[in-house]
């Protein structure tokens, strides 16, 4: 499979594309003003413990105080009977060292951890966990599985470092110099954490992440990988200086690109871009998607649409749930959409179809790098999953809620607004003694109220013995209105 990740610089926001065989499969946004803070590690001050959740807020600087669970406090399991109350683990006003695990979504906090973790190009360095080696599932291969632990174990013994490594999926082609190199760089680096944090003052920032543009050369460049395409001439400058000296091995993938056309218009990227923030998604067979992001979940719904086949009802079901399963895994990695999701695919008969059409999604789903959960079809049709949220998605990052309808995606009729008009005529009529009353309201409910609704309007007239006069307001949405006393 051919892949490249392509980066396009302004001042304002760097960009990332993830492109497969000429598809875009994944977009990260990351703005100057709003950077992420995944993996940024402070010295929080405790400002609020609260027994009944089991947690505590914590100030790291930040507008909105952070959540701290007492099961992401070190030596603590969330699986552990025995877990401590949060009220032995921490107390109110007292430093503590935090790094953040999701960034800052919608109205909720920062999530932290006292689990520091610290990755580089090979291994994620744990300094609360002294001993621990894991390594990732995504190396099948038992005998490599083996050589990694006993060189880590090794390594770390012979120059006593404190702490757990867990071997990253990049590990599998590393020598044995490199994968020494990186664990020195990861015992230094927390080194000098350590002594930035005993001159840090509270709600102090100690460590902070790479900025987007090197950190997808660290976390995203695989042998996939052919080309990393940068649009500009200093992040280019950085990018190859940061592999020459920690991932040599990439450098020679890294590009300039100094094309007059943008980059991102080589594969139709902002294109795509418009394509993810609707919520109809065409399939090629003539079906589609609806996609919906709520608070609390986004839900899925698979239709046939256009597409009637050509042999009989349920392998056409079948033939579009396949397509949507594919389009599906692809459209949760380019919005970054996480959290629950529930996908309601076209109801089958065939338990074979069931299973081929889950097997596809968990298929698609095996080359997003972010952690992805399953469950089998519900007694409903339903297929219920989870993908692990850090940080908001694409709508979130992009577009903000609609002033009109505060995000609802629905108006209230004229003829809806007009009938509360009338009820509160009725109302400020029989409440205060005026002359006549004044109806300010958007030029929709005004026309109808001169069409359609003109008999009722006399008969109110007629019925509150009072002049009622109409005036038409630019800046009226189609749900508001006043009415004036004269």
């Amino acid at each position: 499979m051919s892949e490249e990740i392509l980066v396009n610089v302004t001042p304002p926001e760097t960009r990332v594309a993830v492109v497969e065989n000429g598809v875009v499969q994944e977009i990260i946004i990351e703005r100057t003003k709003k950077r992420g803070i995944v993996g940024n590690i402070y010295k929080g001050k405790v400002c609020r413990v609260l027994p009944g959740m089991q947690a505590t807020f914590v100030d790291i600087g930040l507008a909105r105080a952070a959540f701290l669970h007492a099961s992401d406090i070190s030596g603590t399991s969330v699986n552990d009977d025995r877990t401590p109350n949060i009220t032995e683990l921490v107390r109110d006003g007292e430093p503590v060292l935090v790094q953040v695990v999701k960034d800052p979504l919608g109205t909720k906090g920062a999530r932290l951890t006292t689990n520091l973790s610290i990755p580089s190009r090979f291994l994620v360095f744990l300094p609360n966990a002294a001993g621990t080696v894991g390594i990732s599932q995504k190396i099948e291969d038992g005998e490599v599985r083996k050589h990694l632990r006993y060189l880590i174990e090794k390594f770390a013994a012979q120059h006593k470092i404190q702490g757990g490594f867990i071997a990253r999926t990049a590990t599998e082609s590393a020598d044995d110099m490199a994968l020494g190199a990186d664990m020195l760089f990861l015992s230094r680096l927390w080194e000098s954490i350590e002594e930035r944090m005993k001159q840090a003052q509270p709600s102090e920032l100690i460590h902070e992440d790479l900025p987007l543009s090197r950190r997808s050369l660290r976390d995203m460049v695989d042998t996939d990988v052919e080309k990393v395409r940068i649009d500009s001439k200093a992040t280019f400058e950085r990018a190859v200086d940061f592999s020459e000296k920690f991932i040599p091995e990439i450098t020679d993938r890294i590009e300039y690109y100094p094309g007059e056309r943008p980059i991102f218009d080589l594969y139709g990227i902002e294109d795509e871009i418009q394509k993810a923030l609707e919520r109809k998604v065409d399939l090629k067979s003539g079906g589609h998607l609806i996609i919906d992001q709520t608070e609390a979940m986004t839900t899925i719904d698979v239709n046939t649409g256009a597409f009637v086949g050509h042999r009989t009802l349920e392998e056409t079901i079948f033939k579009t749930n396949l397509e949507a399963a594919q389009a599906i895994s692809r459209q949760l990695r380019l919005r970054n959409l996480g959290g629950i999701i529930i996908i309601d695919f076209i109801d089958m008969t065939v338990d074979e179809h069931k299973r081929q059409v889950l097997r596809a999604l968990e298929k698609s789903l095996a080359r997003d790098h972010t952690k992805t959960q399953i469950t089998e079809v519900s007694a409903l049709g339903l297929v219920e999953m989870t993908r692990k949220r850090t940080r908001e998605s694409l709508e979130h990052v992009l577009c903000e809620s609609c002033p009109v309808c505060n995000g609802r995606r629905t108006l209230k009729t004229p003829e809806t607004t007009s009938y509360e008009v009338f009820r509160e005529i009725l109302r400020e009529s029989r409440q205060f003694d005026v002359e006549s009353l004044l109806v300010l309201a958007s030029q929709e409910v005004i026309d109808l109220l001169l069409d359609d609704e003109s008999a009722s309007l006399a008969e109110l007239e007629q019925f509150i013995g009072k002049t009622i006069r109409l005036q038409a307001e630019q800046l009226y949405t189609q749900e508001q209105f006043d009415v004036v006393l004269l």
